[in-house]
């Protein structure tokens, strides 16, 4: 509820803060004054709109002005050639710019080596072929279009007063919207995806599918305010259009103010805006541009997450941290795992089987027929040494990696060819060997995220599920940290805490003794005791043999990618194959 509450605070004040703004046309405010506060609107929607993919998601873009140009020239020519009323060409533009994000990201998002730099080389590329295609064909023909016929209705008296008040409905739109993705499961899942894709996607993200929506509302925001653009300036070029300061100014503004925050590209595109066009000429104008360069420098030596996260940390510092209760560790109790089909029912009952994987890595097979039956339960110990094939089996198991022949059933379904995200809401859910947090997102949050989307289960309900299960792990205390502060023994907990707050059926823990001390590793062992003892199955890699034989039910030992022995613990381990692949031949009966 609180939650709730404060979204309707936040948008009630930008309703309020734009009716106060919608009155400035009627008022004696000169001509140039109404204009230059429409350019502010026009680039605080540019950058807002850019941030929802590049900022929150981390997909660098530098093909804004496709999306802006797609805009301004389906606005021009539905306008000019079939007479459109100009106000229908707004959400016409918007559609068709959004249009070609998506089309583009349907393309490029299923390529996963397309990150990074990549993906930014990419976008500038298309920009160019967009404005190739423009100034080549009818739709420009490289003299350009006038819209100087085009008839606009007139608030306010007069045409500027009209078109600052399109601007100003797309910018409070563009900053509502961002605040509605930012506050949302949906935004959540995307800084999961900023900070590792891989792991969000395990943990239940439905990643292509979010960076697609993520495009397809960047680049029609972004062809929406190019509409309004063309009207703007009544004759559009490719030139002017496509030029590079389309291209680099909502990345600049951005940065400056924040791109990981809903308000912070707003707050550059004020202050970088005010400097850059505040003085239209003169040493005034020359001083601006060279503080906006040196307070860029500035910003992205001392505050690399932009001025508005530095004031969100400092706000955070002052004001009380219990947003959410935490319990303390004696008042918890383990909620029950999702309960299974009637078949699960039965104590060891299989409830995962591997038939005969196997996974190649180019000329490299590190899976070899693996068969393997998971029951009920459970802990089952898989070991074996370093390269045996144990994260290549958890990562086929998970969905991070697809089989290449066999099967994998779980509960009744066949997982081996399934998206990561949906096996995680299938019930499975696991630990990294080396603890892959995600970095800028608070621990709270980790737990949060692998709760609403391991789980299904709401913001408020995800964010007491996390609370709970990080004062189970004994992390209640770090709730509102950031993973980076955490130690060693911290960062496996929280590991452990995102599996448990996904409620899985089976649990897959890699490693998560390794660099524990004899009390931590005993303290885990507990831990992973009580869970099995409630009624998740366990699959536990571990090369600490001491826990291995304590907790294990069963034993599986993996060599060179084949499974040589299943069994009694005591039996496996007492197996001549097993003691020469891990003491050598010579000690083996």
């Amino acid at each position: 509820m609180d939650l709730t509450r404060d979204r309707v605070r936040v948008v009630a004040g930008l309703v309020i803060l734009a009716a106060i703004m919608l009155i400035v046309p009627a008022t004696s405010v000169a001509a140039y004054y109404i204009a230059f506060l429409y350019l502010v609107f026009f680039w605080i929607s540019m950058a807002t709109s850019w941030t929802i993919l590049s900022g929150f998601a981390g997909y660098w873009s530098f093909g804004h002005a496709a999306f802006f140009g797609t805009g301004v020239y389906t606005a021009a020519t539905l306008a000019t050639k079939f007479n459109w009323p100009f106000l229908w060409t707004i959400p016409a533009a918007g559609l068709v710019a959004a249009a070609l994000g998506t089309g583009i990201g349907w393309l490029v998002f299923r390529l996963q080596r397309l990150r990074g730099e990549l993906f930014a080389l990419i976008t500038i590329s298309v920009t160019f072929v967009v404005a190739a295609i423009i100034s080549n064909t009818p739709i420009d023909g490289g003299s350009g279009v006038y819209l100087i016929s085009v008839s606009l209705p007139e608030l306010f008296g007069s045409q500027t007063s009209t078109i600052y008040v399109l601007g100003l409905v797309l910018c409070l739109m563009t900053l509502i919207i961002t605040y509605g993705v930012y506050r949302s499961r949906m935004g959540l899942g995307l800084f999961a995806i900023h900070d590792d894709e891989d792991v969000a996607e395990v943990k239940g993200v439905p990643t292509f599918r979010y960076k697609l929506g993520a495009i397809a509302l960047s680049s029609g925001i972004a062809g929406a305010v190019g509409s309004v653009y063309s009207i703007n300036v009544s004759y559009v070029t490719v030139g002017e259009t496509f030029e590079i300061t389309t291209i680099m100014y909502p990345v600049v503004m951005s940065i400056f103010g924040g791109s990981r925050h809903w308000l912070g590209p707003a707050l550059g595109a004020i202050i970088v805006t005010v400097a850059l066009y505040g003085f239209p000429a003169g040493p005034e104008a020359a001083l601006a541009r060279g503080g906006v360069a040196l307070g860029l420098i500035l910003v992205v030596l001392l505050l690399p997450e932009g001025v508005m996260p530095a004031l969100g940390r400092l706000w955070r510092k002052t004001a009380p941290r219990s947003l959410v209760p935490v319990p303390a560790r004696p008042e918890l109790r383990i909620p029950a795992p999702r309960s299974g089909e009637a078949a699960l029912a039965a104590k060891h009952a299989v409830v995962l089987d591997c038939r005969d994987v196997v996974k190649t890595f180019g000329g490299v097979q590190a899976l070899k027929g693996v068969t393997l039956d998971v029951r009920q339960g459970e802990i089952l110990g898989l070991v074996g040494p370093n390269g045996s094939g144990k994260s290549t089996l958890i990562n086929v198991i998970t969905g991070h990696f697809r089989l290449d022949r066999g099967s994998i059933d779980f509960a009744g379904t066949a997982i081996g060819q399934l998206p990561a995200h949906r096996v995680a809401r299938l019930g499975i859910a696991r630990s990294y060997q080396i603890p892959r947090p995600f970095n800028r997102l608070t621990v709270l949050d980790n737990v949060a995220l692998a709760a609403s989307f391991g789980d299904g289960h709401g913001e408020d309900e995800a964010r007491r599920m996390a609370a709970h299960w990080l004062g189970y792990t004994g992390l209640a205390r770090k709730a509102f940290d950031y993973p980076p502060g955490l130690n060693l023994h911290e960062r496996k907990f929280l590991e452990l805490a995102r599996g448990l707050a996904a409620r899985p059926r089976v649990l897959l823990l890699d490693e998560v003794l390794s660099g524990l001390n004899n009390t931590e590793v005993d303290e885990a062992l507990h831990l992973v005791r009580d869970i099995r003892d409630r009624g998740t199955t366990i699959i536990f890699v571990e090369h600490l043999m001491r826990a291995v034989n304590e907790l294990s039910d069963r034993i599986a030992v993996l060599n060179g990618g084949a499974l040589i022995a299943l069994g009694d613990p005591k039996a496996v381990m007492s197996d001549s194959e097993v003691v020469s692949v891990y003491l050598g031949k010579a000690h083996a009966s």
